[in-house]
């Protein structure tokens, strides 16, 4: 969002010479419209809009014109800077921020407890948009729950090139002066500059790796650095009034069809923002026309102009009150009459918190180091509250977990797999703790041992003894690295060695894959090298999944299948004298285990096998080379009708399908018995 101006006299004939020095009404009526239009496709349509991109075009525009002014004036103090836009960004933020904890506690499910408080830190600090960036290349990032805090992504953004740009404006305004020429060249020069390698960047990111490139400064920073181009360029543009009117509406009317007309979420930024950020610089070009045919006349509409002033708060709010609203009634998109009041009560709370923002803003003002040393009191004593809030509130999690630990050892009651009948134990809760199902993945992960959707490089990582009787390979996609901690509990009991290598939704096959519907290049990569590494370190088994299992209704269910390929590859490994342990996949749910338990009990958590298993193994009767051992241990699973959750008081799944690493080493004492039984040793 950026920074609201204040009211001063009214909007001159032409366009400002350098940015904003007095109030545009017209681009008041800008951020209201930017501003709705993010609230209106995130509250019906489920999508996002571009309004975000015109946020940061024109952050960039009056942050530049700002920064120019004082450098090319009395001097650029870079303490002061920060301290007045600290004093007028964060008592808003603040507010917000423990609003939406306090929602989060009351209204959210343990699950997303977990996360809320660092989700908050990272809101105030301003680095949500690379905590999302990482969840974005994690095939195993869980994707059931939309956090509270997940806009200030855009505010992060902003918040780093605060950091930066204040310096690139200083450096270039000194070079010129020691030049003695006019410092405005070189400035557009390095703007461009920085527009240009950025662009690029964004658009190479953007083919490469969309999700990441989403949230990644660097692929963002030029959509910035297009509103200091304009900031500059306004002194050079002079259209006569009809030219001016046709540039404004055509900018406004570009706006509002962007996110009808693109998918947003899924093409952004690369070029493709060029379509939000062009259309807004039309209309901050195209200025006040005096037309009454002008777009401008439009957006200086009273209403719009309020919209406008508020429009940092509305922002803030709009986002968690959706989620908090979407969570209480069970639904994925709001009716338009609780989208109506979503937005409404957005505006309402926006109203309210701006003016005591505003309040507070004006101890930072004025460039003196008592101002800097007010905006920065200001600023700490909003900051301090609410991360010690979010501070107590992890700490006392930690604390519940260290108890619950506690718990579970000092038990007996958690056998897992080894229960009888898969019985669950009354008077004893679930383990893991639900908040914390997603930690229970393989070890492996914490070491960094798997290769992400992205990354090529064969990644081995070898556990167990360092003199071994037997080597066994985990090898394949994430649904093979469960198996994990079951193979690591007989390694250290049976003197063996476990040498993990996978990689996330890439199978052991030389058959073409794709991911996200796209050809999965780099998963064949992987595969070669696989081999290559299998050659070398020829080890005595290598233990992967013999079957797919699917939860894709396009191709039906119960379509679990051994994939093209899997059979040659054990051929090669036969070739290679390495055996092969093909173990059945194991079934997935259509739904997140841990958040359908975190408000249900395990009985109405349950999935039918035959929505992700075949009725018979895909792996009977099929021609096998002899070096491979099948093994099936669905039966530890499943009942005959039903998956369960929750087996012997130990939580299954971590997510819709991955077995937790807790479950898998009860597993351990039958997946010995049956390869044992199968290999007889």
């Amino acid at each position: 969002m950026s920074l609201t101006t204040t009211p001063a006299a009214p909007a001159p004939a032409r366009p400002a010479a350098v940015g904003p020095r007095g109030y545009r009404a017209d681009v008041d009526g800008l951020r209201a419209v930017a501003v709705l239009l993010v609230a209106a496709y995130h509250v019906w349509f489920g999508r996002v809009s571009g309004g975000v991109d015109v946020f940061l075009m024109l952050t960039g525009f009056f942050i530049t014109a700002s920064l120019v002014r004082s450098a090319t004036g009395g001097g650029l103090r870079y303490g002061a800077f920060l301290a007045r836009l600290a004093a007028r960004l964060v008592p808003t933020a603040a507010i917000v921020v423990l609003a939406t904890l306090g929602g989060t506690w009351l209204l959210l499910s343990e699950i997303q407890w977990r996360d809320a408080p660092r989700e908050a830190a990272a809101a105030l600090l301003y680095h949500t948009n690379w905590h999302l960036a990482l969840d974005s290349v994690d095939y195993l990032a869980r994707d059931g729950d939309v956090s509270p805090f997940q806009h200030f992504w855009s505010l992060s953004v902003q918040g780093q090139f605060y950091l930066v740009w204040p310096a690139l404006i200083a450096a270039a305004v000194w070079a010129a002066r020691r030049r003695g020429s006019d410092p405005r060249p070189l400035l557009a020069v390095a703007l461009s500059a920085v527009f240009t390698l950025s662009l690029a960047y964004s658009v190479l990111m953007t083919r490469a790796d969309q999700p990441w490139a989403y949230f990644d400064t660097g692929a963002r920073m030029w959509e910035l650095a297009l509103g200091g181009l304009l900031a500059l360029a306004l002194t050079g543009i002079d259209l006569p009034r009809g030219p001016r009117v046709a540039l404004g509406w055509a900018g406004l009317a570009s706006l509002v069809l962007c996110g009808a007309l693109l998918q947003v979420s899924s093409v952004f930024p690369g070029y493709a923002a060029l379509w939000p950020t062009l259309a807004a610089a039309a209309v901050v070009a195209a200025g006040p026309t005096g037309s009454a045919l002008g777009a401008d006349r439009l957006l200086s509409l009273r209403p719009l102009r309020y919209l406008g002033s508020i429009s940092y708060a509305l922002y803030l709010w709009h986002w968690p009150l959706l989620v908090l609203y979407l969570s209480m009634t069970g639904r994925d998109l709001a009716t338009p009459l609780g989208g109506a009041a979503v937005i409404a009560v957005s505006v309402v709370l926006a109203a309210a918190t701006t003016p005591v923002a505003d309040r507070l803003a004006a101890l930072g003002r004025g460039g003196g180091r008592r101002a800097a040393l007010k905006g920065t009191a200001v600023a700490l004593a909003c900051l301090l509250p609410v991360l010690l809030t979010a501070g107590g509130w992890f700490g006392h999690q930690s604390a519940e977990r260290d108890r619950f630990e506690r718990l579970v050892e000092a038990s007996s009651g958690y056998p897992g797999a080894a229960a009888p009948e898969g019985a669950v134990l009354p008077n004893l809760p679930v383990y893991p703790p639900l908040a914390w199902a997603d930690e229970d993945a393989p070890r492996t992960y914490d070491d960094g041992c798997r290769q992400v959707v992205s990354g090529t490089e064969v990644i081995t990582c070898e556990y167990g003894s360092e003199d071994p009787v037997r080597t066994v390979a985990l090898v394949g996609g994430s649904h093979a690295a469960h198996w994990f901690a079951a193979l690591e509990a007989l390694a250290l009991e049976h003197d063996w060695r476990v040498v993990n290598i996978v990689k996330g939704a890439c199978l052991f096959t030389d058959a073409p894959q794709t991911y996200r519907g796209e050809p999965y290049t780099a998963c064949a990569e992987w595969n070669r090298g696989v081999m290559a590494e299998l050659d070398q370190l020829r080890p005595d088994t290598v233990f992967t999944t013999g079957t797919t299992t699917n939860l894709d209704t396009s191709a039906g269910y119960g379509e679990e299948q051994v994939v093209d390929g899997y059979v040659e590859r054990w051929r090669e490994l036969d070739a290679m004298g390495i055996g092969v342990v093909a173990v059945r996949d194991t079934p997935r749910f259509g739904f997140d285990v841990p958040e359908c338990l975190a408000g249900a009990a395990p009985q109405e958590c349950t999935s039918a096998p035959g929505e992700s298993m075949a009725a018979v193994s895909p792996l009977e009767g099929l021609d096998l080379p002899g070096n491979v051992t099948v093994l099936d241990l669905t039966d530890r699973f499943c009942r005959p009708d039903v998956c369960r959750p929750v087996i012997g008081n130990v939580l299954v799944y971590w997510d819709s399908s991955h077995i937790g690493a807790t479950f898998m080493r009860t597993l351990a004492p039958e997946l010995e018995r049956r390869w044992a039984a199968a290999e007889g040793w």
